[in-house]
């Protein structure tokens, strides 16, 4: 950040009417001092400083009066001289005001920085937002497919091990009828029917019956 301070302004007029005898020519240098700073302020205008890349300053420039009494007296014969100078983005303080000046011009930029840190966490805040929404999303998806997977399996596992002749009872009856098989491997318990209440011969026979 930077800011502009200009404090080349002449004073020779109001040197002139300081020292001036009669009150006629202290009101015709005053005139004089106060035409000096208004074309002081047109010339620092022109110069565009506040528009310069070379600087990162605000849209105007502080016209410094080093004497506290040339800048009353300017003051007082044009009460636009202020609105004058700003239209031009030229603000004019005194030794009173100056560092009053500086401290605004600070602590605007110290409110400019909290804005843009408080518009950046609503930013990034958002992002955050729409992704865990995105991510929410995603986990009803796998939620789906998670429960329209245990519906297949659990319908293939009946398929298999339930019903009338189904193949895990029939298989049983393979090994049970004389199938050489390993003693060591047995069909686990949860395919198995709670309620085997159906013999040997039975199933043999329908087994027959469906292969006639």
């Amino acid at each position: 950040k930077h800011i502009i301070v200009d404090a080349k302004v002449s004073l020779v007029a109001y040197k002139e009417c300081v020292n001036a005898l009669t009150d006629e020519d202290r009101e015709r240098y005053v005139k004089e001092h106060l035409l000096s700073v208004r074309s002081h302020v047109k010339a620092l205008s022109e110069k565009d400083y506040h528009s310069s890349t070379d600087f990162n300053t605000p849209d105007f420039v502080l016209l410094f009066i080093p004497i506290e009494s040339s800048f009353s007296v300017a003051v007082q014969a044009d009460q636009e001289l202020f609105s004058f100078a700003w239209d031009k983005k030229i603000v004019i303080v005194s030794p009173s005001t100056l560092l009053a000046t500086l401290r605004t011009i600070a602590s605007l930029w110290k409110q400019e920085r909290q804005t843009k840190n408080v518009m950046e966490i609503a930013r990034v805040g958002g992002e955050l937002y729409d992704k865990f929404v995105g991510f929410l999303e995603d986990m009803q998806k796998i939620e789906k497919a998670i429960e329209l997977s245990s519906k297949t399996y659990l319908d293939a596992v009946n398929k298999l091990s339930t019903g009338k002749g189904n193949i895990v009872r029939r298989v049983q009856l393979i090994q049970q009828l004389g199938a050489k098989t390993n003693k060591d491997k047995s069909i686990p318990a949860r395919f198995l029917q709670n309620d085997e209440t159906t013999s040997i011969n039975d199933e043999t026979t329908s087994i027959t019956e469906e292969t006639n």
